[in-house]
């Protein structure tokens, strides 16, 4: 199975810029189907990112993000060549994650 994390990481003057987009519904739990049911709340509460074991950035979400959120940050101390590690779980319990090269 394909991964629902897009990365894309560059270091530049010793500042890593990630960009990233997650697809995933982001269910309010507020919006009717088209038959008067309430879809129930489906949405990404953590997301992480980790360089070599370090959390670099952690994201707590809610109802509020819209259907496949993009997220943008940028940390010191990494280098061309480094991994990152980008993870997310939901309120359902399902989760990702990927590994990412920064170049």
């Amino acid at each position: 199975m394909a991964s629902s994390i897009r990365v894309r990481a560059v270091e530049s003057g010793g500042v890593t810029s990630l960009k990233t987009l997650v697809r995933h519904p982001m269910d309010s739990g507020f919006v009717k189907d088209s038959a008067g049911n309430v879809i129930p709340a489906h949405f990404i509460q953590v997301l992480t990112v980790s360089h070599n074991g370090k959390d670099v950035f952690v994201a707590e979400w809610g109802p509020a993000v819209s259907k496949d959120p993009f997220l943008e940050c940028r940390f010191e101390g990494a280098k061309k060549g480094d991994k990152l590690t980008i993870s997310w779980i939901d309120n359902e319990g399902e989760s990702d994650s990927t590994i990412a090269t920064i170049a």
